[in-house]
């Protein structure tokens, strides 16, 4: 993620929803690395590798949004 980490630890402290988000971000990225790790993906995994990049895109643009609200 490219968001300043200082300001990232800061509102993981004092927003739990900017937390959660985090938190999710950081879960999703892991779930993508394990697929990726996968030579071939079936129909099902590449769906659900699109959906996981989805979700972790949606989490990364409300945090920025957060962040430039500062």
């Amino acid at each position: 993620m490219d968001l300043n980490q200082d300001v990232v630890g800061e509102l993981c402290e004092k927003d739990a929803r900017f937390r959660k988000l985090y938190e999710e971000h950081r879960l999703l990225d892991k779930q993508l690395q394990r697929l990726d790790e996968i030579s071939f993906l079936t129909a099902e995994q590449e769906l659900e590798r699109k959906t996981i990049q989805k979700m972790k895109l949606a989490a990364k643009d409300e945090m920025k949004e957060m962040v430039a609200a500062l």
